[in-house]
């Protein structure tokens, strides 16, 4: 089961707490910043699978990347005024095209 908390900065899944996502990202954004983050995720366990440490760590460099991007990791959005957030997400999806 999925909640928010109250201030709505984190979801609670499991009974375990996460960042949310950043709600000022729009929703085309968000949608390919985490289609890039679950391909990156996939990436990781193919990696892993085959033993390549060198695709390993380039795989979760793009998980990070796109976590930083949706501000789940990171600065928290929250923290951020709209221009740092608008820039953060702009530069994730540059840098995973």
């Amino acid at each position: 089961m999925t909640e928010r908390t109250p201030d709505g900065r984190y979801v609670v899944i499991n009974g375990r707490r996460w960042r949310a996502t950043d709600p000022a990202i729009p929703a085309e954004a968000q949608a390919q910043l985490r289609s890039a983050l679950m391909g990156a995720r996939r990436a990781v366990r193919k990696a892993l699978r085959d033993g390549d440490s060198a695709a390993e760590r380039a795989a979760r460099a793009r998980v990070q990347v796109a976590n930083e991007a949706l501000g789940e990791r990171g600065t928290p959005w929250w923290e951020q005024s709209g221009a740092e957030r608008e820039r953060r997400w702009r530069a994730g999806l540059s840098r995973l095209a």
